[in-house]
């Protein structure tokens, strides 16, 4: 088969975010600037990155820590209107000790505001396909299985 002869191949958006928790199992949510809604720590993975790399970087440029991320918990093919095919990773990033609360800055700008949120509240603070995405996140880190989702959908 020559090049000319291959059928279309996806090429997928591909980002990464993490999941913090507090001695009380919540998430930290970060606000953007430029959204109307939370988001988890994370961004899109750069050409020649892994989203596990690009994880690591986007919470050392947003949240200006540099930690190391543990496990995937869940990847999600999560097509969007107007933004085409996505891939979405969350990786477990355990909880920050008291120090490292106290010195998240944002340097880049990106986000105003970040606190813990309790599972049953996501709802009030995000969109529903992260909802449900986080939600799946946390079952496979209960589980210790990694999750994979369609529209943040188990399946």
């Amino acid at each position: 088969m020559t090049p000319t002869e291959m059928p279309p191949v996806a090429t997928p958006r591909v980002a990464a975010g993490a999941l913090f928790f507090n001695d009380e199992g919540h998430v930290l949510l970060v606000r953007p600037s430029y959204k109307d809604h939370w988001e988890i720590p994370g961004g899109y993975v750069e050409p020649g990155e892994s989203p596990r790399a690009a994880c690591i970087r986007e919470i050392e440029e947003e949240l200006g820590l540099e930690i190391s991320v543990g496990p995937m918990l869940v990847v999600d093919w999560a097509p969007a209107e107007g933004e085409g095919d996505k891939l979405l990773f969350i990786f477990d990033a355990g909880s920050l000790t008291a120090e490292q609360e106290r010195a998240v800055r944002f340097a880049d700008g990106e986000l105003d505001e970040w606190r813990y949120v309790a599972a049953d509240a996501l709802e009030q603070y995000t969109v529903s396909r992260l909802v449900r995405r986080i939600r799946v996140a946390l079952a496979a880190r209960h589980s210790r299985i990694a999750a994979y989702a369609e529209h943040g959908e188990s399946l």
